[in-house]
């Protein structure tokens, strides 16, 4: 079984590893876990997902006023897709949440970073097309 936190409600959910591609979705909410889909997030619902969540989680920590932040969100959302069922990606507005911004240390934007069991497992800045960002997720210990 994993653990994942609802993107939508918060809720954890305990899906099994062999469902994990089929569409699960929320016991609580009827939300998808794992949809294919680049979903933005608050910084609590972020901190509730790195502490619980038991698959691959991929942050983009952005923007709205940074250039290279739009150009590379098609591309977000590319990976996203390509990755279902193998990890989570999701968006971070940094405008709108600059405490979790600072917490994590973001000093330049786009920047990815890759979490697993509870921790940052990779970091990588700047725009990327959709074959680097799912290669920088697989290549993470929890994504392996």
């Amino acid at each position: 079984m994993v653990k994942l936190v609802c993107l939508e409600c918060g809720q954890t959910n305990r899906v099994p590893q062999e469902r994990l591609d089929a569409g699960p979705k929320c016991g609580t909410c009827g939300a998808a876990l794992m949809d294919g889909k680049a979903h933005e997030i608050d910084a609590d619902t972020l901190a509730k997902a790195i502490r619980t969540d038991e698959a691959p989680l991929v942050v983009d920590f952005w923007a709205p006023w940074c250039g290279p932040c739009r150009m590379m969100a098609p591309e977000f959302s590319k990976a996203a897709a390509a990755l279902k069922g193998k990890a989570r990606l999701v968006k971070l507005n940094t405008e709108q949440h600059q405490k979790a911004a600072a917490q994590f240390g973001i000093r330049g934007i786009p920047t990815l970073i890759a979490f697993g069991k509870g921790r940052e497992a990779a970091r990588q800045s700047g725009a990327l097309p959709a074959a680097k960002i799912e290669a920088f997720a697989l290549r993470s210990p929890e994504g392996r």
